[in-house]
This record gives structure tokens, C-alpha cells and sequence, in this order.
């Protein structure tokens, strides 16, 4: 089980992608702050914009929920709720709502059946599963002879694999509800044209973190096929 328990050059993978993750929540976290100094013109918080950006786009059977924590904001498909933090439920600045028109993006996506949203819904139990799984399975493979050792690291591998492909089909759904939201902001009028470009740069920093979670399991899984491809030589 050397490879996996001593150091080897693919760390610097994991590492590359650590880094990566690091430095987009860090930046996401710095462009809300900055942002969340801006309060909006219309005066409108993120519950309220986010109440008339539903029913803007004929929702009605979705409820808005205040939840703790920050920047915890997601919308929930199957009890179809909103949910927003403290940061951005009471807040009335450009951030705020920009992040909960961004969660109303998704509530529309449900609404209109979203191909790459329903796709995530689908795979969701898979990758779960999958990212439970791949480990324990890769471990178990290093014991066992090359034939069925070989054979669990295999189903390790396509267990992680089912977690990235998660991760990819997330990139077009964060990015679309992102478009939709800075649309409807701009043609509602809750954000004025000076302020949109705020807006839209708190957007981009949360999409760069889904891009990051994305770069940094192709880096693991990557990581994994060549160190499976290195054993397999050896054996």
C-alpha cells in the first residue's frame, strides 16, 4: 500500500487542486463583503427580491425560508423551498440580492425542466454514493492479490468518477441560473444599470468556486489513474 500512504509526485496534484479551492472561497468571500457594503436603490432585501422574481416567472408554490450561516443559500427541488442565509435574506444590498435572484435562477430551471439541472437531480444518489465509496473500495483493492485487488480499485475508480461527473453537469446549472438571474434583475428594474455590473462580478466569483470543485476532483481523478496505471505495471 505504499502509494497511497507515502508521498509520491500525484500529491502535488491534490495539492494544486487544494490550492485552487482555496483561492476561489477565498475570493468569493472578498467580493461579497465588498458588495455587501452596496446597498441597493430600490431598498428591496434578498427575501423580496427573491419573492418577486417567483412570481415574476409565475411561481407561486415555492416558499422562501431564512436559514443560518453564510453564503448557505440553495434552492431545494424536492420541497421546493428557497432558502436564503443571514447574510442575504435581510440584506438589502447588490450582493444580497444578486445571490438570491441567483437561487431563483434554480427554482426556474425547476420549473421549466432544465435538461443539465434534471441531470443533477439524477445523479445526485449515484455521486453521494459514489464519493462514499471510492476510497474504501481503492483500499481494499491494495490488499487483496492483482486480479480481484485490481478488480476493486476498478470499481473504486468509476464509484469517484460518478462524483466528478456530478461536479461537471454542476458547471451549466450554476452558470444559467446566474444569466437568468442577472436578466431578470435587469428587467424588473430591482437593480439599476450601475448596479448590475456589481452584481455580476459576486456571480462570477461563486461560479469560479464550482469551476475549482470541478478542476480539483479531475486533478483526484487523474491522481488515481495514474497511480492504479503505475501499479498495474508493477504487478
Amino acid at each position: 500500500m505504499p502509494f497511497y500512504f507515502y508521498w509520491d509526485s500525484t500529491y502535488l496534484l491534490v495539492i494544486i487542486g487544494a490550492v485552487i479551492c482555496m483561492i476561489a472561497s477565498a475570493r468569493v468571500k472578498s467580493t461579497y463583503r465588498k458588495y455587501s457594503a452596496y446597498r441597493s436603490a430600490s431598498g428591496m432585501t434578498g427575501a423580496q427580491a427573491a419573492e418577486r422574481i417567483l412570481h415574476y416567472a409565475g411561481i407561486y408554490d415555492v416558499t422562501i425560508h431564512h436559514v443560518s450561516g453564510s453564503l448557505t443559500d440553495h434552492y431545494n427541488p424536492s420541497q421546493k423551498t428557497l432558502n436564503l442565509s443571514d447574510d442575504v435574506y435581510g440584506s438589502t444590498s447588490v450582493a444580497a440580492i444578486g445571490v438570491a435572484a441567483h437561487e431563483c435562477g434554480h427554482a426556474i430551471q425547476h420549473q421549466q425542466g432544465y435538461a443539465p439541472l434534471s441531470l443533477r437531480s439524477a445523479i445526485v444518489p449515484v455521486a453521494n454514493i459514489g464519493s462514499t465509496l471510492a476510497w474504501p473500495l481503492i483500499l481494499i483493492g491494495l490488499i487483496f492479490s492483482s486480479g480481484t485487488g485490481s478488480l476493486m480499485i476498478t470499481i473504486g475508480i468509476l464509484c469517484f468518477s460518478a462524483a466528478v461527473l456530478f461536479q461537471l453537469v454542476t458547471l451549466p446549472v450554476e452558470f444559467n441560473a446566474s444569466a437568468r438571474a442577472m436578466q431578470i434583475l435587469g428587467q424588473q428594474g430591482i437593480l439599476s444599470e450601475s448596479e448590475l455590473p456589481y452584481t455580476k462580478k459576486v456571480l462570477s466569483a461563486a461560479a469560479l468556486t464550482y469551476v475549482a470543485g470541478a478542476a480539483a476532483a479531475i486533478l483526484q481523478l487523474l491522481r488515481l489513474l495514474l497511480l492504479v496505471g503505475g501499479r498495474r505495471r508493477n504487478d
